[in-house]
């Protein structure tokens, strides 16, 4: 039932180290479900998406992020005929190497890695699926399709896309991934937009009146309370923010099911030889979307209360990987082995990569925990 420009796992550019083929599922979703059961996936949840964990309960970690935008994304593929396996594995495996406390974490860990390369979360993630995960004998990491490994990589530069082999080889040469990579990207956006808007209204920090400021909120926020004068603000927000949602994807549909017609796209490969994205919003979305961005930037992201947490996490990322930099016998016992190996390899930036993947594993509590089990004076007597 795939249309012919969705991705086939029968025709599959296959993995880095050869197996033989899954038995009752296909390939795709045995990428999916090796995602599913890897360590960095269950530390998802307990990583920043905007709010701190022990912030709340109720509030986004990165691991329920990633499964509405595999939700949002099965939506999308579902019905422009893409591989929903595909799509859900992309859309759960996107985040496995994002730093704890969001991207303070991220900006942190780039900012002591400037002289070493840099750090990205999209390349911590592939990196994580290709090289970190310890599961299987035969080979490191869960060894996923190139598909799968294609849409992970989201961003690169050049000069670090032509270190990666084939799977960076669109951002060197131009082209695009498959359609299943690209619906997912979008399906990323249209859920982070929205639980953030859920989370900041739960927060206090943002209000149904500052929102209404959005055009593209006030106009469904409007239609929300002529229907349901009665309900509460609540309830008043959720009817509003699904209806977003729903906007979102059904304008993402149905502008990318024109924009395939009009290049007459026959295969994938018709996909990736694409100069620009097919899959897109229409231009008048777009605008509305840069505005409800630029409105969450302003009033969530830069919030006083997010940015004073966001600059204790950035201090306490540095300061980790200041001392386990200085002292990789601060390391354990494995990563002290791994550096020993990478910097002989590649002097102090094997030593700084190492680092930086000991401290983009972390999930915010334990970086909490690391913290003080290093700098606290008071816990002298337990490590």
């Amino acid at each position: 039932m795939l249309a012919p420009y969705a991705a086939d796992p029968a025709k599959t550019r296959g993995r880095r180290h050869s197996e033989a083929p899954p038995l009752g599922r296909s390939e795709f979703q045995r990428d999916r479900d090796r995602v599913i059961h890897s360590k960095a996936f269950r530390r998802l949840e307990y990583k920043t998406q905007v709010f701190v964990n022990h912030e709340g309960d109720l509030y986004r970690t990165r691991l329920t992020h990633s499964i509405e935008v595999g939700q949002i994304a099965r939506s999308i593929a579902r019905q422009l005929g893409l591989n929903e396996d595909l799509t859900e594995a992309i859309a759960l495996a996107h985040d496995l190497g994002h730093t704890p406390f969001g991207h303070a974490g991220q900006d942190a860990l780039n900012a002591c890695m400037q002289s070493y390369g840099g750090f990205e979360h999209n390349l911590q993630s592939l990196r994580v699926v290709d090289e970190l995960e310890e599961r299987y004998g035969a080979f490191p990491g869960l060894n996923l399709c190139f598909e799968t490994r294609e849409g992970i990589l989201k961003h690169c530069s050049p000069a670090r896309a032509a270190a990666l082999g084939e799977v960076g080889r669109r951002f060197v040469d131009g082209g695009q991934p498959s359609l299943e990579a690209q619906i997912t990207n979008l399906a990323d956006e249209i859920a982070y937009n929205n639980h953030d808007i859920d989370d900041g209204l739960r927060s206090g920090l943002l209000t149904l009146e500052q929102l209404s400021e959005v055009p593209v909120f006030r106009r469904v926020f409007e239609q929300v309370r002529a229907l349901y004068p009665d309900a509460g603000e609540r309830v008043l927000a959720y009817e509003t923010i699904r209806r977003l949602i729903s906007q979102f994807v059904t304008d993402l549909v149905e502008t990318t099911r024109a924009r395939i017609e009009a290049a007459g796209v026959a295969g994938i490969e018709d996909v990736r030889a694409q100069r620009e994205p097919l899959a897109t919003y229409s231009p008048a979305l777009q605008a509305q979307n840069r505005e409800l961005k630029q409105f969450l930037r302003r009033g969530l992201y830069r919030h006083p209360q997010v940015h004073r947490q966001s600059e204790k996490a950035k201090r306490l990322v540095t300061r980790l990987f200041q001392a386990l930099f200085e002292d990789p016998r601060l390391l354990p016992l494995k990563h002290q082995q791994r550096v020993a190996a990478l910097e002989q390899e590649q002097g102090p930036a094997g030593r700084a990569r190492v680092v930086a993947d000991y401290i983009a594993g972390m999930t915010d509590r334990f970086a909490i925990a690391e913290f003080d089990r290093l700098f606290d004076p008071h816990g002298v007597t337990t490590c």
